[in-house]
């Protein structure tokens, strides 16, 4: 059990729900190995309680806390400050109290994405990029990639209500880093093949193949995918989705998005406390 003293500092997860979080284990157990006095809970914070819950945690003088759904982008108004990667990304994961009391807001999503696959031996500085969907993950990476140097990020999705908003959105991105971004069509095979054959990576950052709907694909056409690809999906449940199986299928090395969520929180434990979490003893103990 974690030893509460008088100085403990206070960390922890804001969302509904949260129960299921794996966030908690990770970032105690994170403590306990860096002999650091913090500790980090679970809220379950319901929507028209989180300003409450914001106010509340600043004059505890809570370190930082993470946010889930639904209040990646509800947060932000009650922030002093944005870093860039969360103001192009309009979403906050990660909240820093800083030492004269104001609240900086960052995502760490990204960063936790790219380092998933440099782990594996993936550099992403000056590559092309192919990325489907556009949703909270889907920006986080984007956003992230173009800070970081991607050369050319292009970003499929449906053309549907939302294409038109998810433009607004590109654009904004491409108009503040020096990445290269176009939104496209999936319907449009042609231009998707295209697209895949200019890429080194392809990544699915939608929720297509998630449990239960494990025998569906965002892709199904097995021969979009070249074997010089490293094809990534942030889904880990289950595993191994069916569009890793498809890719695999032509030869590609695949991944899952089992380690985003760890390094997401590796960002978020060094941003609070300027260590790093001993993530190989994490991957140990709860990601296998």
């Amino acid at each position: 059990m974690i030893e509460i003293t008088g100085k403990t500092k206070l960390t922890g997860l804001l969302g509904q729900p949260v129960a299921h979080s794996i966030s908690p284990a990770m970032h105690n157990k994170s403590f306990e190995l860096n002999h650091l006095d913090y500790v980090y809970l679970a809220f379950d914070v319901a929507p028209d309680q989180l300003s409450h819950a914001v106010s509340f945690l600043k004059e505890t003088g809570c370190v930082g806390y993470n946010l889930t759904m639904p209040h990646k982008r509800a947060i932000i108004p009650y922030l002093d400050e944005l870093t860039p990667a969360a103001r192009l990304a309009g979403a906050v994961n990660t909240v820093l109290l800083r030492d004269d009391g104001t609240l900086l807001g960052h995502t760490t999503d990204g960063i936790g994405f790219w380092r998933s696959q440099n782990e594996i031996g993936y550099n992403h500085i000056g590559q092309t990029v192919t990325l489907l969907g556009t949703g909270g993950a889907a920006t986080a990476i984007m956003v992230q990639g173009a800070l970081d140097g991607v050369k050319k990020i292009n970003v499929f999705k449906r053309k549907n209500s939302t294409f038109e908003e998810a433009q607004k959105m590109i654009e904004t991105i491409r108009s503040n880093t020096d990445c290269e971004l176009q939104l496209l069509d999936l319907a449009n095979l042609r231009l998707l093949r295209e697209c895949i054959e200019e890429s080194s990576i392809l990544i699915n950052a939608t929720n297509v193949g998630m449990e239960p709907d494990i025998e569906n694909s965002i892709i199904h056409d097995s021969s979009l995918f070249s074997s010089h690809l490293l094809v990534s999906d942030i889904i880990y449940h289950p595993r191994n989705t069916k569009f890793l199986q498809l890719a695999q299928s032509q030869g590609c090395m695949t991944s899952n998005g089992l380690y985003m969520l760890l390094y997401q929180g590796a960002a978020s434990f060094k941003m609070w406390t300027g260590k790093e979490m001993p993530t190989e003893t994490i991957k140990e103990l709860y990601f296998q």
